[in-house]
Formats: structure tokens, C-alpha cells, sequence
């Protein structure tokens, strides 16, 4: 009988222990996943300037090229 309350002890602190460390994986996991899509927010952010400096751009070389074809 005490063998098997030790062993019922012991698979709990097992279980216990097993259950953490999974916790902490995920919660590892789920942080990394935030700083992911953190970054491509400020990526998607930033792409509405790029694209509008783009346009500027394209406009400006159009313009020297129509005053070079003069």
C-alpha cells in the first residue's frame, strides 16, 4: 500500500513538472509570435511611404525624361 501511494506521489510531481515545462514552452512560443507580428505591423506601416515615395519618384524621372526628349 505505501509503494503505491509513492508511486501515485511520484507520477503526480511527474505530470506536474511535465505540465510546467509545457506551459512554459508555449508561453515561450506565444511571445516570439508577438515580437513576429510586431514587426510586420511596423512593416505594414511603413510600406504606404515607401510606395508613396515611389510614386514621386516615378514622377520626377518621367518629368526629366519628357525635358530630355525636348
Amino acid at each position: 500500500m505505501t509503494s503505491e501511494i509513492i508511486v501515485a506521489i511520484v507520477s503526480l510531481l511527474g505530470t506536474a513538472l511535465g505540465s510546467y515545462s509545457g506551459f512554459r514552452v508555449m508561453s515561450y512560443r506565444v511571445k516570439q509570435l508577438e515580437i513576429k507580428v510586431e514587426k510586420h505591423n511596423n512593416f505594414a506601416q511603413r510600406m504606404p511611404v515607401v510606395e508613396e515615395k515611389l510614386k514621386v519618384a516615378d514622377h520626377r524621372i518621367s518629368d526629366l525624361e519628357e525635358e530630355i526628349k525636348k
